[in-house]
């Protein structure tokens, strides 16, 4: 969990240097905490076996953050970090939580007004403290408000995106005790829920004490719940819970199933159970006094009449009635995916990483890579006019050109060219017509105003789904995981036109948003729209971030014939011609 820890503290310098207003050195901490975050091998073995020329080795560390990392390994700390807390005492990740809050605003109130978290956020607010504020003002305090409010809703539970890799690393660790004979994630992190209250492992084991010893020692442990001889239970830092359970092997398979849940359909299976007089529990399929099912979820299941049922949809809307049919669908796997279209260049801030995440994509195993920088409306993101969107296309065909040359003039992979363009609040998009129809496909977004009303919101997006040269609509709620609701829409209006519009709705992959939701997914589907799953990608590393659109997408039962970028290159470009 080291590398999640160091990860964490760097994002809380990015953000403590913003609000110094410290030039570049945030951006370069964001960009090491990105890259902390997806490393698969433990840092601190990196460090032991390669010294400081290993850890320069990893995207976005240099010599100065590389040192920072080994005084972190060394002494637990890192000092300018402590400098930093000391300076602005605050819970800063807790006060961005709020939508609209950034580092410069938290420095702000809390240099004015002594705020330190969401209690104080909320008390200032209510009694009309911040709206006297220079640059702040009523509307300002109001949508605080607001967004204090959608933060109690959601804020006790954690990203998926922020919790998995954190499971994985307890799970590899714990897997490598000789103690261990099977282990497992259970839960809603095993359903892959958008949203996580606290971790359920399970491991097999006939040494449970040993187990559970090694577990409350894990680093990164700051209090220990409880600790018993099958169970124990510890908070992390980040402030998130874990509770392990430790069986005989003979129970691993069925409590696995038991602790997946949901409840609702755990429900189901134990009446199924009973109507063919058996019992169905934690601890095994009963007939009587005798176990009928010992050895995995799969034999319970069989027992019961059942297909296998993929964690991911066990929440009773269905997929039990299927089940008992052997009518499941065949859910899209990231094996399937062939190709990422919304990744990000950075090509108008002169960054231009086109060949960089080309690499990425191909290590990755992609069949192609599809560009689609921001336009021109969102200045502060570097957006394209039109004349820069040729230039780079010139770029992304010398590119290929040499990729073709490397593949011996096979054309084995494909950088392609879109956008991103923004769906303005009239409906137009902020890119000539005749720009957009010169790119290989078109992604349209809504970047701005989201307070309309519903019947505006909705009529917004179904202009920009009628331009001929829009084919994808991205995160098309526009939410952001416990910072934004959803704007209002009409959705199934939005499915009716885009089925007949030929429109793609995206299933954005990146953890704050995954939008679409599942239940949004399977109205897709249901009505017969393609979707795409796309990272959103701003550096290489969040190519990385596919793996949770396709959770999502399995949540919302999709499957290969539903999503585009699960197709061959050939095929994928077709559908977007026609």
């Amino acid at each position: 969990m080291i590398n999640q820890e160091i990860a964490r503290i760097f994002q809380e310098m990015a953000e403590f240097l913003l609000m110094e207003e410290a030039a570049f050195k945030p951006q370069a901490y964001e960009k090491a905490a990105l890259s902390l975050e997806t490393l698969r091998e433990n840092i601190g073995e990196i460090y032991k076996k390669e010294g400081i020329e290993g850890l320069k080795n990893i995207p976005g560390v240099g010599q100065g953050i590389a040192e920072k990392i080994i005084e972190y390994l060394k002494t637990g700390k890192i000092k300018e970090h402590q400098r930093l807390k000391k300076k602005f005492p605050i819970k800063i990740e807790e006060l961005m939580a709020v939508e609209g809050i950034g580092p410069k605003m938290a420095r702000d109130l809390y240099e004015q007004l002594k705020i330190k978290d969401i209690k104080d956020l909320e008390k200032a607010a209510q009694a009309g403290k911040i709206r006297g504020l220079p640059r702040f003002g009523l509307k300002t305090e109001q949508n605080i408000l607001q967004g204090i409010k959608f933060f109690k809703k959601s804020g006790s539970r954690f990203l998926l995106g922020e919790i998995l890799p954190r499971v994985y690393e307890i799970i590899a660790e714990l897997k490598n005790l000789k103690e261990v004979k099977q282990i497992s994630e259970a839960g809603s992190v095993r359903r892959r829920q958008e949203t996580i209250g606290d971790v359920d492992i399970l491991i097999a084991s006939s040494d449970p004490e040993k187990v559970i010893d090694h577990f409350v020692s894990l680093s990164g442990v700051i209090k220990i719940w409880n600790k018993g001889r099958t169970k124990a239970s510890i908070r992390l830092s980040g402030e998130y819970d874990v509770d392990l359970r430790v069986l005989p092997e003979k129970q691993f398979g069925s409590a696995l199933q038991y602790f997946t849940g949901s409840k609702e359909h755990n429900i189901v299976l134990r009446k199924i159970a009973v109507k063919k007089g058996l019992k169905l529990s934690e601890y095994g399929l009963f007939r009587g006094e005798k176990r009928i099912a010992v050895e995995s979820e799969e034999e319970i299941y069989e027992k019961l009449g059942l297909e296998w049922i993929s964690p991911e949809i066990r929440e009773n809307t269905g997929e039990i009635e299927l089940a008992l049919k052997t009518k499941l669908p065949e859910l899209i796997e990231l094996k399937d995916i062939k190709g990422d279209c919304h990744c990000h260049s950075h090509w108008g801030a002169g960054k231009r990483i086109i060949s960089e995440l080309a690499e990425t994509a191909i290590k990755i195993g992609y069949e192609y890579i599809g560009i689609s920088d921001h336009t021109k409306f969102l200045r502060i993101e570097h957006g394209l006019d039109e004349k820069q969107l040729i230039q780079q296309k010139k770029e992304i065909e010398k590119i290929n050109s040499r990729l073709r040359q490397g593949f011996g003039g096979q054309a084995k992979f494909k950088i392609l060219q879109g956008c991103e363009a923004n769906i303005m609040a009239d409906g137009s998009i902020d890119i000539s017509d005749k720009v957009l129809a010169k790119l290989d496909y078109v992604i349209a977004g809504v970047h701005s105003q989201m307070k309309m009303t519903e019947s505006e919101m909705t009529e917004r997006i179904v202009k920009a789904m009628r331009n001929p040269n829009v084919d994808i609509i991205s995160h098309p709620t526009g939410r952001i995981l416990k910072q934004r609701d959803e704007y209002k829409i009409d959705f199934d209006r939005i499915l009716r036109v885009a089925k007949e519009t030929g429109t793609i709705l995206e299933i954005n992959a990146n953890p704050y948003r995954l939008d679409l939701n599942d239940k949004n997914i399977r109205q897709a589907k249901k009505i017969g729209v393609k979707m795409i799953i796309n990272s959103d990608a701003h550096q290489k590393e969040q190519l990385n971030f596919m793996p949770y659109g396709v959770f999502q997408a399995r949540r919302g039962w999709a499957e290969k014939k539903d999503v585009i970028n699960a197709w061959p290159l050939k095929e994928f470009l077709n559908f977007i011609k026609r």
